[in-house]
């Protein structure tokens, strides 16, 4: 659901309300500015459920040694303009931040990015758009 309130807050702001553990990883890998800025970003967020089914690896990722291969998987999460919902196609092939691509499922009505599954689209930021997901993508590293 769209509001005026959630329009006028940043991708980094709505995430700090309803992604806790996509926030604490973008504040660790020294992404908020980034996340903060201009954009348009497109944003695939994982739920914090996603992040819990992964716990242990998290841990590692949260820690200061780590912070580059944070800062992978989180722009793996993050393409560059705004791309609502209906403009994601089946077989379409998504550029990251991170430099790999994700691949567009749509199968009847629902549509999954990497293999994750979109629980919640088109989440309208000032900088943006999120649409949550609900597993961590991990690229090859």
């Amino acid at each position: 659901m769209v509001t005026e309130m959630t329009a006028t807050k940043n991708i980094v702001e709505i995430a700090s309300t309803s992604a806790k553990t996509l926030a604490a990883a973008v504040k660790a890998a020294g992404l908020v500015e980034t996340l903060q800025g201009h954009g348009p970003f497109t944003v695939f967020a994982p739920t914090d459920a996603a992040f819990a089914a992964i716990q242990s690896e998290v841990d590692k990722l949260l820690k200061p040694e780590n912070k580059e291969d944070l800062s992978e998987i989180l722009t793996y999460h993050v393409v560059s303009g705004k791309m609502m919902a209906a403009s994601l196609k089946d077989g379409q092939e998504l550029t990251t931040v991170q430099g790999d691509k994700l691949k567009v499922t749509v199968k009847d009505g629902k549509t999954s990015i990497g293999g994750a599954h979109v629980t919640s689209a088109d989440i309208d930021a000032s900088n943006g758009v999120i649409h949550v997901i609900d597993k961590v993508l991990l690229p090859k590293m």
